[in-house]
């Protein structure tokens, strides 16, 4: 144990610079050299970007919207949740979200879509311009990914100039992966800036310097976007082994240090992810799918700019990026190791994105819902790095340049099977190669570095602001769109701001949806909500209740009927075009009598009656028609097309599983006898309820006699006040998602509703604690109290060096002795 830790604590190998200095120089000079290449790769990044949107006229550069699938479901809505938190305007807080769902824990949201520690800057805009806001951190984390790139690489050795680093950081940055699937899933863009970051406390591990610094940036790592950071630390742990095969020998110390250092960094961050790994195993179950290698020829074709595709490695970076790594393995002025390891790494890691055991390894074991290649990154860091690896031994030569260039015209070629290897992107690809290669055969002083440096720079920006522009345009004719936030949601976010009422009542998001998560984006108490950790007892209560869903049950529709709204106390939402009031609603606390939770059925409106307590639908006739004078409602949750009431407006359903099931919808009021709806063909039942409004009133009354005459919900739990002592079984209008506990003891789910019983209580207290948090917590605390130890003992261990190194010789070798 003794010698393991003084493995961890020792801070200067012997083959290794001093602390302070870097293989690419020390002192002042260096340092600007450093800065400079940083800042001008983030520069580079954000031209190339900006350049490919406006390009392609998208928002914020022109008429095209960027209003796509989770872009719009997700990012958006949850980054003006944040403002909304940020600026005090929120209904509860980072553990308990009361906007969505009816109720639900917000924290495992938090640390999947907003822990980045850029996200807050979102709070500096105004809220009417949050997707403005959402563009710029996309494009900021693309700016900060190739700058920490150039800045690794300054660090691992020079270059022949110092914008080399700058031009490799943003071809990393500006990589397929990056441009393709980055742009509109931002969290993942934090594992971008995670990679070159995680590299970086690998090199610091292997030269045993700066251990806090590496442990506080693994937890900055990992609390933005676990799921990514993973696979960075994946990437940076080869990215590690390399270095040591190339440079000092395997040696068991620097892993042994990353390894430390990759532990202290993850328990300080558990307190969000024990939390967000717990929920997943709460939230309904996604598409469950076998893993298929994509075809070579498919992926050998994302190499090339101006590609796009869902179920192929977005591998493409610029051809000066690709050429440099091709010609590592032909140039002799590099030493045989180097050439061969991050080659070989390079080819290893390719290959592994298309064998089934190690792409499970790269996704945490379980193959992802969408895009089987979310690691691609990885592998582009690595050709970035690889690049550069030649570059520290000069320019390559005419023989390496011939070498590299056959190697991409051989990859090309391979590729033209595909049909993803379209004219333009040949076209593109072959004029890269023809700038690069003809540009590095430049002589290589005066005038002519310029034009090298203006070609190779030409070359990367025009490949990555056309594969931007060519991914903007093929998303929006791919990807599910939505409405993009404007004055129209501003209008009805205002409207329902207006009405709302809460905690006296809730207000609803309504119909028709702008995206998944309506209410964190619009206002109001809904039970719309679309996260990957949509509860599953939130989703079986929706369904039970006749909700309608997409994404496979993880994107829940606002329900629009009457008894739910009583139920959930929901006194306003918008409907056609304009905020409808109703009075008939309950509190959020109501109590039952006792006696056993009612278990729901297939029928919605018999399971709306079991939770009401009382019968308000009456079947319709044996001709099919409802009783004049009462609503119709059709629930036809596997139906597609128009369903209509006599001569009434069409109401249009979109059901057919697995991925969507249409919601229980209002046709009207039956104002004839004998008119029979008319109901879209197809499989999966049709059932009709006809509403009886006067005895929904009168059940609600009678409920409401005995229900909490006042209920405080706050940011972790809720307190509701009886008019008279209370028994029976207390039930409040939120989901039983795990974590509630009311008056000391574990809820008792009422058919999926948080409930508890009560004897004689005149108040309910109920608090909410997320699974896995005071876990998570624990684990921070344990990796304070290691590091403050490491800390400790790392001071006493530099006292003893001193006095070591102070010491006559003869006493060296006897403190030497005693040490071993």
């Amino acid at each position: 144990m003794r010698t393991v830790l003084r493995t961890v604590l020792r801070t200067k190998p012997a083959d290794v610079p001093a602390p302070g200095t870097t293989a690419a120089g020390s002192g002042a000079s260096a340092r600007r050299a450093t800065a400079g290449a940083s800042a001008l790769a983030g520069l580079l990044a954000v031209a190339a970007v900006c350049a490919g949107d406006a390009v392609a006229r998208v928002f914020p550069f022109g008429p095209r919207h960027r209003s796509v699938n989770d872009l719009a479901n997700q990012f958006v809505p949850f980054h003006a949740h944040l403002w909304d938190l940020l600026r005090g305007r929120s209904d509860g807080g980072l553990l308990l979200d009361w906007r969505a769902g009816w109720g639900t824990s917000f924290l495992p949201d938090y640390g999947t879509y907003l822990s980045s520690p850029l996200a807050p800057l979102v709070a500096l805009a105004p809220r009417a311009d949050v997707e403005y806001a959402v563009y710029a951190l996309t494009v900021l984390k693309t700016a900060l990914a190739a700058a920490a790139t150039a800045f690794l690489l300054r660090r691992l050795s020079t270059a022949p100039a110092w914008w080399w680093p700058a031009l490799l950081g943003a071809g990393y940055a500006l990589c397929g992966w990056s441009l393709v699937e980055g742009t509109y899933n931002p969290m993942w863009l934090d594992g971008l800036i995670a990679f070159p970051l995680l590299c970086l406390v690998a090199e610091w591990a292997r030269e045993g310097v700066r251990p806090l610094l590496s442990v506080l940036t693994v937890a900055v790592c990992w609390t933005a976007n676990f799921y990514t950071a993973y696979m960075a630390t994946l990437g940076a742990l080869l990215f590690l082994l390399a270095r040591l095969a190339t440079t000092d020998g395997l040696r068991p110390g620097p892993p042994l240090r990353a390894a430390v250092s990759t532990v202290l960094g993850v328990g300080l961050a558990a307190p969000v992810l024990a939390p967000v790994l717990l929920s997943t195993r709460q939230a309904h179950p996604g598409v469950v799918r076998d893993f298929e290698a994509a075809g070579a020829a498919d992926a050998l074709a994302r190499l090339l700019p101006g590609t796009y595709g869902f179920s192929t490695p977005a591998a493409f970076v610029a051809t000066p990026v690709l050429l440099l790594a091709a010609a590592l393995a032909f140039r002799r002025d590099v030493p045989r190791r180097e050439r061969w390891v991050w080659t070989g790494l390079v080819l290893a890691v390719a290959l592994s994105f298309q064998w089934g055991p190690t792409h499970l390894v790269w996704h945490l074991f379980a193959t992802p819902n969408g895009s089987p290649y979310r690691q691609t990154f990885v592998l582009a860091g690595l050709l970035v790095i690889a690049a550069y690896t030649g570059l520290a031994h000069g320019l390559p030569g005419r023989r390496a340049l011939a070498g590299g260039s056959a190697v991409v015209l051989a990859l090309t070629a391979a590729a033209l099977p595909s049909d993803l290897a379209t004219r333009p992107a040949l076209l593109l690809a072959l004029a890269g190669l023809a700038a690069t290669a003809g540009a590095l055969a430049l002589p290589r002083r005066g005038r002519y570095a310029a034009l090298t440096a203006l070609l190779v720079t030409g070359a990367l920006l025009g490949q990555a602001a056309a594969t931007t522009a060519h991914a903007d345009r093929r998303r929006l004719a791919h990807l599910d769109d939505y409405p993009p936030y404007g004055p129209e949601q501003e209008r009805r976010a205002a409207a329902l701001a207006a009405a709302d009422g809460w905690p006296a009542y809730r207000t609803d998001s309504g119909l028709p949806r702008v995206a998944g998560n309506d209410p964190l984006l619009l206002g109001g108490q809904g039970a719309a909500s679309y996260s990957s950790h949509t509860p599953a007892v939130l989703t079986e209560l929706l369904t039970a209740l006749g909700g309608g869903w997409t994404s496979r049950g993880r994107n829940l529709h606002s329900l629009d009927n009457p008894v739910v709204d009583a139920l959930f106390g929901v006194g306003a939402r918008w409907r056609d075009g304009e905020v409808a009031r109703t009075d008939t609603v309950l509190p959020l606390v109501t109590v039952r009598p006792p006696g056993p939770a009612p278990a729901f059925g297939p029928s919605p409106f018999r399971n709306q009656e079991l939770l009401l307590g009382a019968r308000v639908y009456d079947a319709p006739s044996a001709a099919g028609a409802c009783p004049v004078g009462t609503e119709v409602f059709l629930w036809a949750p596997e139906r597609t097309g128009p369903a209509r009431l006599g001569a009434g407006a069409p109401v249009r359903l979109l059901g057919g599983g697995p991925k969507r099931r249409a919601a229980l919808v209002s046709l009207g009021v039956q104002t004839s006898p004998g008119v029979r709806p008319q109901v879209p063909g197809g499989r999966g039942p049709a059932e009709l309820g006809c509403l009886d409004r006067k005895r929904l009133r009168t059940a609600v009354d009678a409920l409401r006699s005995s229900a909490a005459v006042a209920v405080t919900p706050s940011t972790t739990g809720l307190t509701a006040r009886f008019p008279h002592p209370a028994t029976g079984t207390a039930v409040v209008a939120a989901p039983a998602v795990p974590g509630w506990s009311c008056a000391g003891r574990t809820v008792e789910p009422y058919a999926g509703l948080l409930a508890v019983p009560v004897t004689g209580a005149t108040t309910l207290t109920c608090s909410f604690r997320p699974p896995g948090l005071l876990p998570g917590l624990a684990a921070a605390g344990l990796s304070v109290l290691a590091l403050a130890g490491l800390a400790v003992a790392r001071r006493r261990q530099r006292r003893r060096d001193l006095r070591t190194s102070s010491a006559p010789p003869a006493a060296q070798s006897a403190a030497s002795a005693a040490a071993a």
